[in-house]
């Protein structure tokens, strides 16, 4: 299977991209991002982009691609609703469409959240534009769609958050994870986790395009 992925210096993108290495099943991993990882694997082409809404020059590397593994995402903290809107709904749609356009057979997986809110018409605003974006890239014409809305994610295998909160956060939960994972077991997963979910989801699919937390734990098993 040929992997595109965004989002790869990014927690659970980063993941994602260790795990599709180590897949024997991943036989080569197309990262797009903005800076390189400084990872190096024989499976690995990384391309340096820096305009996420305009992919016309680089299109053609997605023909290939059999799923793609659309980890990108910011944090709504302080931020306006058009600003959010524009660096989430515009900028993942984007990116879907030259995907789509350019091979219709590819599986798209995108990073959502638990909350999310299919209605469009609730109070969150974080949560009202990712259900935007989630039902306009269940629109499009792909061979699968999958919606990925995880809760906690305990980042493995030396990851660290970008963001400085979610670092300052994971320090301070990271040693109750045991005791979260027996507790709540239905809203906590891991980035390796995550990351074998969307390996599965891409070789093997499953019956809902929604898939929380439960269900990425029950996919990486």
């Amino acid at each position: 299977m040929r992997v595109v992925l965004f989002g790869a210096t990014g927690m659970v993108g980063a993941g994602a991209l260790l795990e599709c290495l180590d897949d024997p099943r991943v036989t080569t991993v197309l990262v797009v991002g903005r800076r390189k990882t400084a990872v190096c694997h024989p499976k690995l082409t990384e391309i340096v982009h820096t305009d996420f809404f305009d992919y016309q020059g680089i299109k053609h590397y997605f023909v290939a691609c059999d799923a793609c593994f659309f980890c990108l995402g910011v944090s709504a903290l302080g931020m306006g609703e058009a600003t959010y809107r524009h660096l989430t709904y515009d900028l993942t749609i984007a990116a879907a469409r030259t995907m789509v356009a350019a091979n219709p057979g590819m599986t798209f997986c995108y990073l959502s959240g638990e909350g999310t809110d299919s209605t469009e018409q609730g109070q969150v605003m974080w949560a009202r534009i990712k259900g935007m974006t989630e039902n306009t890239l269940l629109r499009l014409p792909f061979k699968a769609a999958y919606m990925l809305r995880p809760a906690f994610i305990q980042p493995r295998r030396g990851i660290r958050s970008r963001t400085q909160l979610y670092r300052a956060l994971y320090v301070v939960f990271s040693p109750l994870y045991p005791v979260l994972r027996r507790l709540l077991p239905q809203y906590t997963t891991t980035t390796v986790q995550v990351g074998r979910a969307l390996i599965r989801l891409a070789i093997e699919g499953d019956g809902n395009p929604i898939v929380r937390t439960r269900d990425l734990n029950r996919l990486a098993s």
